[in-house]
């Protein structure tokens, strides 16, 4: 159950109403569940029931919920199946993650998704030293993978309000290593401690450029109102302290 953005496919179905777990290579491979689909069972085709082999009303429901929104091969559905992803994304180095631009975080942070979004959090991977020369205001910072299992898992953040959503946004300075690196950790270790296909996190994002792009775009939106780079003259023992801690 440990699968990252590339989320797999529900399991393989049977004709319907019956809904049986596929194999776990069913869940590897999105497109093969999809093409299953569409030709198990023709219309009057009765099915084989064998004891045991229903599902509990509310979970084939589920199950059924998600078939019908992956049947739709222009839905981008976030980690669990249960929606769309909210937030409009852009290309980026990973393609098995989702990334967003600048503009999109700035929009974010001034409300323009609040109608959809109850909490969102801003995950600044970067070093102490980093944040505290310039982050983005609210931002918490996370620099460890320990830090996030502490901060995000050992007390999930749930939406009160179940209509509403609870998203992330992780970046270090660029968002090309330490960044992505946290958010790929997090799905894992959510999937971990989690009845798949159910997450605590289901919509992750990558701040694409990192803090370093942001900075430039909307220096209005951090605090202090600077770009401490990773590599700063100054700070040259804590970047080494720092790094041997991430190993």
């Amino acid at each position: 159950c440990r699968q990252l953005f590339r989320s797999p496919s529900v399991p393989g179905s049977v004709p319907r109403p019956v809904l049986k777990w596929g194999q776990p290579s069913d869940r590897d491979n999105p497109v093969k569940a999809k093409r299953q689909r569409r030709v198990a069972g023709t219309p009057g085709q009765e099915a084989s029931v064998e004891p045991g082999v229903w599902l509990e009303p509310s979970r084939s429901a589920r199950l059924e919920e998600i078939e019908n929104l992956l049947a739709n091969d222009d839905q981008e559905l976030i980690g669990d199946f249960s929606k769309p992803h909210l937030l409009p994304t852009v290309e980026g180095k990973d393609p098995g993650l989702k990334y967003i631009s600048p503009d999109t975080l700035a929009a974010v942070l001034t409300g323009h998704f609040s109608s959809f979004i109850e909490r969102s959090i801003v995950v600044d991977c970067r070093y102490p030293y980093e944040y505290e020369g310039g982050h983005v205001k609210g931002a918490v910072n996370l620099p460890l993978q320990r830090d996030a299992e502490q901060f995000l898992l050992e007390q999930p953040i749930v939406p009160l309000d179940a209509s509403k959503r609870v998203i992330i946004i992780f970046h270090c300075e660029f968002s090309v290593e330490r960044g992505p690196k946290m958010c790929k950790f997090l799905r894992e270790r959510d999937r971990s401690c989690n009845e798949y296909p159910q997450l605590h996190y289901p919509e992750l994002y990558v701040l694409k450029g990192g803090y370093r792009e942001f900075f430039f775009q909307f220096p209005s939106h951090c605090e202090p109102r600077d770009y401490r780079p990773m590599e700063h003259a100054a700070f040259k023992e804590e970047l080494r302290k720092f790094r041997g801690q991430s190993r």
